[in-house]
């Protein structure tokens, strides 16, 4: 199963309102789609990433710096096509955003293996269950929504078959985001899982504050609490201080770095982003080692690709997706026969591969950049 071409497109769908996060806001739905063209006729075509700036670099990476290490490769060797387009980190460069590119190629490897085998991803990486819960990432701030419309937010979610949702905090000081959360759990009802999510917003000692004042709340995580430049020991003292588990990983970049937080006693969940973070490939190590530490695995977004990885080891927890449309418009758009959620859980498809078919019309009516190497 030789590698003959591989194709990138870079996508950007302009989104109806803003979605504010402690230290962003998002006006933009962006991925990158990766085809793989084998001997023989098989195509992969998956999709990755929500870059948000950078999609056609991503684009260029693949087609000019990554595809001509690989074409002609095996693409059952996904160990050594891996190595092979490792090999464009070295250089003095911004090394994320070539994991990135990576991560797009290492993804549609996968889903050729998956083609040829007749197997979905998540029976080739372990198969150990065929359902998963499912959460939404929520409670975003905005101008003039107050503690009774993020109540009402959670109930649509209820609407919507979630089960559960990541809201946002960091942003405010921790008693008005207290007051937040206590509305969501609220709204919520029971058997509702909640997380927060802080996107490194705050210090160690107000992350610590904000945790003691919701600690007596049924909370799944603490997601991201303290500030980026010193967070591993930051996220060691507020796991320390505690008992809300704490949930880190998606901003790492490597395995490597999951390492780091492991050997610092920072996390007891790792979400670990596969398409920032160099792919299944990378992210088969980082589960690996959480699973010799008894950490869990949770994932950053893109449940199409996330739930296969999820679902196929013992100690993945969830998925989460945005369950607002507007959001995330990427499913209705681009899969229009994607698994929906019921009654709190996803289904992973049995299609060969991720399962993923694109809508040809609306790829070409957001493509923003496209390349064939």
């Amino acid at each position: 199963m030789r590698i003959e071409r591989v194709e990138a497109i870079a996508i950007e769908i302009p989104l109806p309102r803003r979605f504010a996060g402690s230290v962003y806001a998002m006006t933009t739905r962006c991925a990158v789609i990766t085809r793989i063209h084998a001997a023989g006729g098989l195509v992969s075509e998956v999709y990755n990433g929500d870059n948000r700036e950078h999609g056609p670099e991503i684009v260029r990476l693949i087609t000019e710096e990554i595809a001509p290490l690989i074409i002609g490769e095996d693409a059952t060797a996904y160990e050594r096509i891996w190595a092979r387009a490792h090999a464009v980190t070295i250089p003095n460069r911004d090394r994320k955003l070539a994991m990135e590119a990576i991560a797009c190629v290492d993804t549609a490897v996968w889903d050729l293996l998956g083609k040829r085998a007749g197997l979905s991803v998540r029976q080739l990486l372990g198969g150990y269950r065929s359902a998963l819960p499912i959460i939404s990432i929520g409670g975003y701030y905005a101008e003039g929504k107050t503690l009774l419309d993020l109540a009402k937010e959670m109930e649509q979610l209820r609407l919507w078959e979630m089960g559960g949702c990541k809201v946002k905090v960091g942003g405010l000081a921790p008693e008005r985001d207290a007051e937040r959360v206590r509305a969501a759990v609220d709204g919520a009802g029971p058997g509702f899982m909640i997380a927060v999510d802080a996107n490194r917003g705050w210090s160690t000692a107000d992350a610590i504050r904000f945790a003691r004042l919701i600690e007596e709340l049924p909370i799944a995580w603490f997601e991201e609490p303290c500030h980026w430049y010193d967070e591993a020991r930051g996220m060691a003292e507020v796991r320390r201080a505690t008992r809300i588990p704490v949930n880190a990983g998606q901003s790492e970049y490597s395995a490597h770095g999951v390492r780091r937080l492991l050997d610092a006693g920072a996390v007891d969940i790792v979400n670990f982003d596969a398409s920032e973070a160099g792919g299944i490939t990378e992210w088969r190590r980082a589960a690996a080692a959480c699973g010799l530490v008894d950490v869990r695995m949770a994932h950053h977004e893109e449940p199409q690709i996330a739930a296969h990885m999820l679902a196929a080891i013992p100690h993945g927890i969830c998925v989460e997706c945005f369950a607002d449309p507007a959001r995330d418009p990427l499913w209705p758009h681009l899969l229009p026969d994607a698994p929906r959620p019921k009654d709190g859980m996803l289904a992973v498809p049995d299609r060969p591969g991720f399962g993923i078919t694109l809508d040809a019309a609306a790829v070409a009516k957001f493509t923003i950049a496209s390349a064939t190497a």
